[in-house]
C-alpha cells in the first residue's frame, strides 16, 4: 500500500486527522531582442560583430553598458566575467533567474535558489540589482534566493568571480549583478501564457487545507488575520503561561477547520502562467522620457513523497526517527516592474521599481517510528509563507566635463516573510493489545502521546543604500576612479511559538478527533460537571520560548576605494585597486514581554579592513589573452546564525541554532586564466583559481533534547582549489542544404574541477556559544570539505538555430557530483557527512517564431528532468545507509506562447 493511501485512510478512517571594468557604452544603445545573430565563418577577425547588445548596470560604471556591435564584453573586461544576455537567458528557457545562473561556468544551485560559485557557499556570492544590494526575505541567510527573481524581468546577468573594488568587500566567490530591463527605444507590447505537466505531481493525489477563497492569488483575504484575544496578547506584553484563563480564550481563536484540518486532493492541477511587458518612449524638446512595465504571476503545484531518516549512533546502526513524508506544495509568484528613464544630452537618470510576492501554501503528511519502537507516530503540518520584495533605484551618469563622468545610486529595498499559523500535530498509535486505543491514531497533547502546537514567525528588513563615483581620465592610457559607499541594513524578526498540553481531567475519548475538533473552543474551556460542579476537561497554553522570541539584526557597512585602469603598453593593462571598508554588525533581543529578555546580547562586530584587488591582462596576439589577478575579501556571519534561538526550516527538515560568538572570515585570492577567442562569438578559455579562507564559518550538529540540531562556528582554516575550462562553438550547417540551409549548430561546455578542504590541528580552538567545549577538532574534521562544494561541475549545450529568423532547438546536460550538505554529529566518534547526490540532469528546450494575422507569435516547448534524477541526501558507514531526505523529481512537460505587437 503506498503511503498516500496509507495516510488517507489514517486521516480520515480513524478522524484524528502544505564595474566599471565593463563600462562600454554606446551613445545610442540598440533595442534588446529575441532574434538570434546572424551565421559567421572560422578565420574572420574576433570582434563579435554580430553579438546581441548587452544591458549591464554596475556600480562605478555607466548606467547601462551596452555591448556594442564590435566589442566583447568577456573579452574586453578589465575582470573575468561571465554574462547572460537575455538571448542566452531565454535559450536555457528556465523561468527563474537562479535556473538560468546554473548553465554558467563554476555555478551551482543548491536548494531553493541559493547560487554557489565555484563550491563555495551561498554567504560567499554577492547578489546585486543594477548594482545595488538586496535584503534578504529568508530568516537563515542575508543573501536572497535568485529563484523568486522571474527571468522575464531580468535583461542579463553578469558573473564576475575576480575581485574589483568598486564592489563591496563581501566578495568569496564572486558577485552576481542583475540588471533589469531598461527602457525601449522603440514601443513594444508582449503577452506570454504557458502551461506545465509533472508527472509526480499533475493528476496525483496530494494535499492542502482550505486556508481562504483568494489563496490562489497568493494573497490571504484576512481570514488568517489574529483574532482579537491574540492581536490584544501580543501588544499587552504579558506571558500567557501563568494565565490560564487568558491561555484559554488565545487558544480558542487559534485552530479552525480551514487553517489546521489537512485534505486530501485527489488530482493535483498543472500548473500555469501569465505575463505581461510593454514600453514605450517620448520625446521632450532636448530630452527623451521612456517608460516600460512589466507584471507576470504564475501558480504552481509541487509534490514530493520523501523518506526522512535520523540517526544517533555513529555506525548509523540504530534509527533515532524514521519517517515517510508527503509533502504538497502551492508556489504562487506575483511580479511587477516599472521602470523610467530620462535622456538629456549625454546624462541619463533611470528609476527602476521592483515588486516580487512569493507565497506558498504547504501541507505535510508524515508517518513513521522513533527509536526502532513498534509505535506509530503521525504527523500533521499547514502553513503559508509570504515572500516579499520592494525594491526602488534611482540611478544617474552624468557628463559634466570632457574626459570625467560622475554617477550616483541611491536604492530602498524592503523584504518581507510572513508565516501566521503555522500548525503541527503529532498522533500516536501504540499497536499494544494492551491499550483499548492501541489501533487508533490519538492525541493526547501532554507531549509523550500527542502534540499541536502554532506557531507564528515575522521578518522585517529594510536596506538603504547610495554611492557615487567619479571617473576622470587621466591620460589616453590612464583613468582613475574614486567612490564612496554606504549601506544601512535592519532586520527584525520575530517567533512565537504556542504549545497546548491537555488538563490531568481532558477526556480520553477526545484525543482521537481531527485537529480542529481537538481544539475545539468547547474541549479547550472544558465544562462544568453538573452533578459534581467540577470542570472537567482543559486546554492550556504555554509559549516555550520566553526567553528570546524576537531579534533584531543590524548591519551598517561605510566604504571608499580607489581604482587605477593604466594600459601600460598595447598589449599589457592593468586594473588595480584598494577599497576601505568600516562595518559595525549587532544582533539584539528584542524586549517582547513585559519583563526583560534574559538573552545577553552579543558584543557588536567592530571591524575595519583593507581590502586591494588588481587584475592583469596581457594580449598574447589579437585573439589572445592572459589574465592574471590576486585580491582580499570578507565574509561576515548572517543575522540568523548570530541568534542563539532555535528555527525549524520545513524545506530540509532540519532544526537550526545560531552562535552569537560567530566572527568575519578573510579571504585570499589568487587566479590565472588563459582565453582564446578564435571566431567571433567563439572562445576557448581555461583558468586555475586558488582560495585561502581564514575562519571560515562552517555547520556542524550537536544532538539537542533527542533531536539532530545544526549550528554554526569559525573552523581555524579553510583552503579551495581548482580550474575550470569553457568552450563556445558555432558550426555552419547552411552547405548540407535542405531543413539545415539556414542553421547553425552551437554548442557550449564547460566544465569545473574544485577542491576544499578544511585545515584543524590539534590545539586549534573556536568559539562556540553556551559549549562545554572550544576543542577545535570536536566540531570539525581535518580535511572535510566545505559544505555544498561539489568537486565536479559539468554543463553542456547542444542545439541549431535558424540565422535568418527565431527557430532553436537545445538540449542542456549538466552534473554535479556529491556533495556534503550537512555535517554528522559530533562525538568521540563522528558520524559522516550527511550528502547530496544532484547527479544528472537532461532537459530540451526549443523555441520558434511564427507569423499568425499579421501578429509575431514565439512558441515554446522544455521538456525537464528526463533522465528522471531524484534528490538524494544521505549517510552512510560500511553497510548502514540513511536516507536523510530523499525524494523523486518528476519529469515536467512544459508549454507556452508569446505574442508581440
Amino acid at each position: 500500500m503506498s503511503l498516500t493511501s496509507r495516510l488517507a485512510g489514517a486521516l480520515f478512517a480513524t478522524s484524528a486527522l502544505v564595474s566599471p571594468s565593463v563600462a562600454f557604452a554606446q551613445t545610442e544603445p540598440a533595442p534588446s531582442t529575441d532574434q538570434p545573430p546572424t551565421g559567421d565563418t572560422a578565420g574572420q577577425p574576433a570582434d563579435d560583430s554580430s553579438a546581441q547588445p548587452v544591458d549591464i548596470s554596475v556600480p562605478g560604471g555607466e548606467i547601462v553598458v551596452t555591448g556594442v556591435r564590435n566589442r566583447n564584453l568577456v573579452k574586453t573586461s578589465d575582470q573575468v566575467i561571465s554574462v547572460l544576455s537575455t538571448e542566452e537567458i531565454a535559450r536555457t528557457g528556465e523561468g527563474n533567474i537562479a535556473g538560468a545562473l546554473g548553465r554558467v561556468t563554476g555555478l551551482s544551485v543548491v536548494g531553493n535558489g541559493l547560487v554557489y560559485v565555484r563550491g563555495l557557499g551561498d554567504r560567499y556570492s554577492l547578489a546585486l540589482l543594477n548594482g545595488s544590494p538586496l535584503p534578504s526575505p529568508e530568516p537563515l541567510r542575508r543573501v536572497v534566493p535568485l529563484d523568486i527573481f522571474p527571468s522575464g524581468v531580468i535583461a542579463s546577468s553578469l558573473v564576475q568571480k575576480s575581485y574589483s573594488v568598486n564592489y563591496p568587500g563581501e566578495f568569496g566567490g564572486g558577485v552576481i549583478n542583475l540588471t533589469t530591463k531598461a527602457v525601449p527605444r522603440e514601443p513594444f507590447l508582449s503577452i506570454s501564457f504557458g502551461g506545465t505537466a509533472d508527472s509526480e505531481t499533475t493528476g496525483r493525489t496530494g494535499y492542502s487545507y482550505f486556508g481562504s477563497k483568494s489563496d490562489w492569488t497568493g494573497f490571504d483575504d484576512g481570514s488568517r488575520d489574529f483574532g482579537p484575544a491574540l492581536t490584544d496578547y501580543f501588544k499587552s506584553g504579558a506571558l500567557v503561561n501563568s494565565d490560564v484563563d487568558l491561555g484559554r480564550e488565545i487558544g480558542s481563536e487559534l485552530v479552525r477547520f480551514s487553517k489546521g484540518t489537512a485534505q486530501r486532493v485527489r488530482d493535483l492541477p498543472p500548473a500555469y502562467s501569465i505575463s505581461l511587458s510593454g514600453g514605450t518612449g517620448f520625446d521632450l524638446g532636448g530630452a527623451r522620457l521612456g517608460i516600460i512595465a512589466a507584471a507576470g504571476f504564475s501558480n504552481k503545484w509541487r509534490n514530493r513523497d520523501a523518506r526522512q531518516q535520523t540517526s544517533l549512533s555513529a555506525d548509523l546502526s540504530t534509527l533515532q526517527t524514521n519517517f515517510n513524508r508527503i509533502s504538497t506544495d502551492d508556489r504562487i509568484v506575483a511580479n511587477g516592474l516599472l521602470g523610467f528613464g530620462l535622456e538629456f544630452g549625454e546624462n541619463k537618470i533611470r528609476w527602476t521599481n521592483l515588486y516580487i510576492r512569493d507565497t506558498i501554501k504547504q501541507t505535510r503528511l508524515g508517518l513513521g517510528q522513533r527509536n526502532e519502537t513498534s509505535a506509530d507516530f503521525m504527523q500533521q503540518d499547514t502553513a503559508w509563507y509570504e515572500r516579499q520584495l520592494i525594491d526602488s533605484q534611482l540611478v544617474g551618469e552624468f557628463k559634466p566635463a570632457p574626459g570625467m563622468q560622475v554617477d550616483v545610486r541611491v536604492g530602498y529595498a524592503k523584504s518581507q516573510r510572513e508565516a501566521p499559523y503555522e500548525t503541527s500535530f503529532e498522533y500516536v498509535r501504540t499497536n499494544s493489545s494492551a491499550d483499548p486505543y492501541g489501533r487508533l491514531f490519538v492525541n493526547r497533547l501532554n507531549g509523550n502521546n500527542g502534540e499541536a502546537s502554532v506557531t507564528f514567525s515575522d521578518l522585517n528588513e529594510e536596506l538603504w543604500s547610495g554611492g557615487i563615483d567619479l571617473t576622470y581620465v587621466v591620460s589616453p592610457v590612464i583613468s582613475a576612479t574614486v567612490g564612496g559607499y554606504f549601506s544601512d541594513t535592519d532586520r527584525i524578526s520575530s517567533r512565537r511559538q504556542f504549545l497546548f498540553r491537555a488538563s490531568s481531567t481532558f477526556p480520553v475519548e477526545a484525543s482521537v478527533l481531527r485537529p480542529d475538533l481537538l481544539l475545539s473552543p468547547g474541549l479547550i474551556n472544558g465544562t462544568v460537571d453538573s452533578s459534581t460542579g467540577q470542570l472537567v476537561g482543559g486546554i492550556d497554553l504555554i509559549e516555550p520560548d520566553t526567553s528570546s522570541p524576537a531579534f533584531e539584526g543590524k548591519l551598517r557597512n561605510y566604504a571608499g576605494y580607489g581604482k587605477v585602469n593604466f594600459q601600460i603598453t598595447d598589449a599589457l593593462s592593468l586594473d588595480a585597486g584598494v577599497r576601505f571598508e568600516k562595518a559595525r554588525q549587532s544582533v539584539s533581543a528584542v524586549q517582547v514581554f513585559s519583563t526583560p529578555p534574559t538573552f545577553n546580547n552579543p558584543p557588536a562586530l567592530r571591524k575595519e579592513y583593507w581590502l586591494p584587488g588588481a587584475t592583469l591582462t596581457y594580449q598574447v596576439q589579437p585573439d589572445l589573452q592572459v589574465r592574471l589577478s590576486a585580491s582580499k575579501t570578507i565574509a561576515r556571519p548572517q543575522f540568523r546564525e548570530l541568534i542563539y534561538q532555535p528555527y525549524f526550516d520545513p524545506e530540509n527538515n532540519r532544526q537550526y541554532l545560531g552562535n552569537p560568538l560567530l566572527t568575519d572570515s578573510q579571504l585570499y585570492n589568487g587566479e590565472a586564466r588563459v582565453e582564446w577567442y578564435f571566431a567571433p562569438e567563439q572562445r576557448l578559455s581555461i583558468s586555475g583559481f586558488y582560495k585561502k579562507i581564514d575562519k571560515p564559518i562552517e555547520a556542524f550538529v550537536v544532538s539537542l533534547n533527542d533531536s539532530l540540531v545544526t549550528s554554526y562556528a569559525n573552523a581555524p582554516e579553510a583552503r579551495l582549489y581548482g580550474a575550470e575550462i569553457e568552450l563556445q562553438k558555432y558550426f555552419d550547417l547552411s552547405e548540407m542544404g535542405g531543413w539545415f540551409s539556414q542553421r547553425r549548430a552551437v554548442a557550449i561546455v564547460n566544465y569545473t574541477y574544485s577542491k576544499s578542504e578544511l585545515k584543524v590541528q590539534s590545539g586549534d580552538t573556536v568559539a562556540v556559544y553556551a559549549a562545554s567545549s572550544g576543542i577545535a577538532t570536536d566540531y570539525f574534521r581535518d580535511g572535510a570539505p566545505l559544505t555544498g562544494q561539489s568537486d565536479h561541475l559539468v554543463n553542456l549545450q547542444f542545439g541549431f538555430e535558424n540565422t535568418e529568423r527565431l527557430s532553436q532547438q537545445t538540449i542542456l546536460l549538466s552534473y554535479a557530483s556529491e556533495r556534503a550538505m550537512s555535517r554528522g554529529l559530533n562525538g568521540s566518534v563522528p558520524q559522516p557527512d550527511v550528502i547530496e547526490r544532484p547527479g544528472w540532469q537532461l532537459d530540451f528546450v526549443a523555441r520558434e517564431g511564427v507569423q499568425f494575422l499579421g501578429q509575431e507569435f514565439e512558441l515554446k516547448f522544455e521538456a525537464r528532468n528526463l533522465l528522471y534524477t531524484r534528490h538524494r541526501e544521505y549517510q552512510q558507514v560500511g553497510s548502514n545507509t540513511l536516507e536523510f531526505n530523499t525524494y523523486d523529481l518528476g519529469t515536467t512537460v512544459s508549454a507556452s506562447a508569446s505574442i508581440k505587437f
